[in-house]
C-alpha cells in the first residue's frame, strides 16, 4: 500500500525539524549508549521511556539505521522480562514471513527483536518477500496446506483467507495484558479487531483515509472575492462536503495565486494493483455507508453488490466530471502521483490519503506546503443513500460522515500451527508481543516504519509537543486520524477471501468509464456482474457467512 511512501523514505533523511533541538538534546541522545552492549538498563523502564525513545535516533541524525532500531528494541524490553524468564526459549527456533521493502518491515523487525532473542535465547529465520510476492506466496501457503512460518506479518483485509480457514493462532490472554489492547483506538477493537469473534491479530498500525487541504488556497482573499463575484454558494473555505469539493474543484479551474496554477480535488483515476479502488471509496462512502447499515459494498444476506448502486453510480460520475477541471493527463495518475508527486509538491489543494502524507508534510525535504496544509475527517454528504428501502436520505442531524477504514492496517499473527508445542507457542506470542508493545508503537509512529497511529496514547497530543512538534499542526494531524477511527459511521473493510480480486476487477472496469468508453451506469454494472461470478467461484454462502464475521454481524 505505502510503496511509494517507502521510496521516498529511503531516499531522505528524516527531519521532524522540531523533535530535538541543541545541545542537551544530543546530550540526552550520547547518554543511551553506543548501539547493543547488553540488555536494556532499569532507567529504560522509567517513566521517561516514551521520551526518550522519541530521542532514537532525533532529528537531523538521518534515517534511523540498524543499530537505532536495535537500541529501541533493547529500551522496550521490559514487558517481555515481566513475563519470561532470561533463556526461557533456548533452542526454540521461529519462521517469520513478512514484507521486505526499502528497509522496512521485516528488515526494521529484525533490529526491534535482536534483544529480544538475544534475552529469551530463541532464534528467528526470516522469510522476506517483495511487495509484489506478498499476495501470491501467502495464497499458494494457503491454497497448498503447507504453512512453512511461525510468524506472519500481514495486513487485516487477509483475515478472510487465513483466519477463516482456521490456520491462525488465538491469541492467549496474557499476550492482551502485555499488550495493553484496550489502548486499541476503537475501531481497531471487537469485532474488527476480532475474527468471529476471536483475537488474532496483535496490530502494529491503523488505516483509515483523512482528507488533506491547502489552508492558504482556502483563506485567500482575492479568491473568497472572485468566488462571491462568480456566485459561490456560502463563505469561501474548507469544505465539509463531497458537493463542495465538487464546487471548489470546478470554481478554481483556471486560477491562479502568486502566478502559479490552483487547482481544487486530486483524483487518481490510474489502477494501483487493487489499492486505487481505496480511494474511489473514499469519495463513496459519504453516499454509501448509511448510519443505520454496517454494509455498503455488499448485501450482508445476499453477497449482491452495491457497487452499481445510485450512491456508486454518483461517485464515480463525480470523478468523470471533477477530471476536466483537475491538473492535465491527471487521467494516469495514481495515488502515489496525487500524494507525493502532487499535493506534497504544491499542487491542487485538496486530497485523500492514508496519514502518511500529514506525516510526510514537514519531514520531507519535497514538500513545500508543510506551513499550509490542514487535516479532517473525509467530507460528508449532503444526503445518503439507503440501500433498504432504495431512497436518498437527509439526516436530522445534518450532513452524513462515513470515514473510510482503508486496508485496516497491517498486524502480526501467530499461525496455529505453534499450539502443538506449548514453548514454542509462548516464544511466537512473545515475540509478536514485543513488536506490538504500547511503547515501541509510539516510535514506530513517529518514524519511518510503514505505521500509522493506531492507540489512543498516541494520540496524546502534549507528548507530541513536549517532544518538539509544533501543537497546531500535530493536533490538527493526530485528530484527523482519531476522529477517523472512532467515528460512529465509520466504513468498515469487508475481510473476506479475494477482496484484492474484488478491488482489481473494479479497477479494470473504472479505468474504460473514466477513458470514456461507456457511462458511470454501465461501467458500475459490468463491476457488479464481475463481482457476482468471482463470488459464485470463491463460494457465494461462505462468502456470506464471512463477510457478516468480518463486521460483526
Amino acid at each position: 500500500m505505502k510503496v511509494e511512501l517507502y521510496e521516498m523514505l529511503a531516499k531522505q533523511a528524516i527531519s521532524r525539524r522540531n523533535l530535538l533541538k541543541g545541545a542537551a538534546s544530543t546530550a540526552a541522545v550520547a547518554a543511551l549508549g553506543s548501539g547493543i552492549t547488553g540488555i536494556a538498563a532499569p532507567a529504560f523502564a522509567q517513566e521517561n521511556l516514551r521520551a526518550e525513545i522519541l530521542k532514537v535516533p532525533g532529528v537531523g541524525a538521518g534515517s534511523p539505521t540498524d543499530a537505532d532500531w536495535q537500541k529501541v528494541g533493547e529500551m522496550c524490553l521490559g514487558a517481555t522480562k515481566a513475563s519470561i524468564k532470561e533463556g526461557e526459549f533456548k533452542g526454540v527456533e521461529l519462521s517469520f514471513m513478512g514484507l521486505n521493502n526499502q528497509n522496512l518491515h521485516n528488515v526494521l523487525f529484525r533490529g526491534l527483536l535482536y534483544a529480544w532473542e538475544q534475552y529469551t535465547g530463541a532464534k528467528i529465520n526470516w522469510i522476506d518477500l517483495a511487495q509484489a510476492d506478498y499476495n501470491a506466496r501467502l495464497q499458494q501457503s494457503i491454497a497448498t496446506g503447507t504453512v512453512d512460518f511461525d510468524i506472519l506479518e500481514m495486513g487485516a483485509p487477509f483475515e478472510g483467507d487465513v483466519c477463516g480457514k482456521g490456520l491462525a493462532s488465538v491469541m492467549p490472554d496474557w499476550v492482551k495484558q502485555q499488550i495493553e489492547m484496550d489502548d486499541y483506538v476503537g475501531y481497531l477493537q471487537a469485532p474488527v479487531g476480532t475474527w468471529d469473534g476471536k483475537t488474532y491479530r496483535i496490530s502494529v498500525d491503523g488505516d483509515a483515509h483523512n482528507f488533506n487541504y491547502r489552508t492558504d488556497i482556502f483563506s485567500n482573499a482575492d479568491l473568497a472575492k472572485a468566488w462571491k463575484d462568480e456566485g459561490g454558494a456560502g463563505e469561501w473555505g474548507v469544505p465539509t462536503t463531497w458537493q463542495q469539493v465538487q464546487a471548489a474543484t470546478k470554481f478554481l479551474k483556471g486560477k491562479q495565486v502568486d502566478g502559479q496554477d490552483v487547482y481544487g480535488y486530486l483524483d487518481a483515476p490510474k489502477g494501483w494493483g487493487g489499492f486505487g479502488f481505496y480511494f474511489l471509496a473514499s469519495r463513496a462512502t459519504a453516499y454509501a455507508k448509511h448510519p443505520d447499515d454496517k454494509a455498503w459494498l455488499f448485501d450482508p444476506d445476499t453477497m449482491k453488490p452495491r457497487i452499481n448502486n445510485p450512491a456508486w453510480v454518483r461517485t464515480i460520475q463525480d470523478v468523470i466530471d471533477a477530471l476536466p477541471s483537475e491538473p492535465a493527463d491527471q487521467l494516469n495518475a495514481d495515488p502515489g502521483t496525487t500524494a507525493f508527486q502532487q499535493f506534497l509538491a504544491g499542487t491542487g489543494s485538496m486530497v485523500s490519503w492514508w496519514g502518511d502524507v500529514g506525516s510526510m508534510a514537514k519531514t520531507s525535504d519535497t514538500s513545500v506546503i508543510g506551513d499550509s496544509v490542514g487535516f479532517s475527517i473525509l467530507p460528508g454528504s449532503d444526503d445518503v443513500y439507503n440501500a433498504k428501502t432504495g431512497q436518498w436520505d437527509k439526516l436530522p442531524s445534518g450532513p452524513n460522515f462515513a470515514p473510510n477504514m482503508a486496508y485496516l492496517g497491517w498486524g502480526i499473527y501467530v499461525m496455529a500451527r505453534v499450539d502443538s508445542d506449548p514453548v514454542k507457542q509462548k516464544a511466537a506470542w512473545s515475540a509478536a508481543a514485543h513488536l506490538g508493545g504500547k511503547d515501541i508503537s509510539l516510535w514506530t509512529s513517529a518514524y519511518p516504519s510503514g505505521m500509522q497511529p493506531y492507540r489512543n496514547s498516541h494520540f496524546n497530543i502534549p507528548e507530541w509537543v513536549e517532544a518538539g512538534y509544533d501543537e497546531a499542526f500535530i493536533t490538527g494531524y493526530l485528530n484527523s486520524e482519531k476522529d477517523s477511527y472512532n467515528h460512529p459511521n465509520a466504513a468498515i473493510e469487508p475481510r473476506i477471501p479475494g477482496i484484492f480480486q474484488y478491488y482489481s476487477t473494479a479497477e479494470d472496469e473504472l479505468a474504460k468509464i473514466f477513458a470514456g468508453q461507456m457511462s458511470a451506469q454501465q461501467g458500475a454494472d459490468n463491476i457488479a456482474a464481475a463481482w457476482e461470478k468471482l463470488t459464485d467461484q470463491i463460494g457465494r454462502e461462505s462468502q456470506i457467512k464471512l463477510y457478516k464475521a468480518s463486521l460483526g454481524l
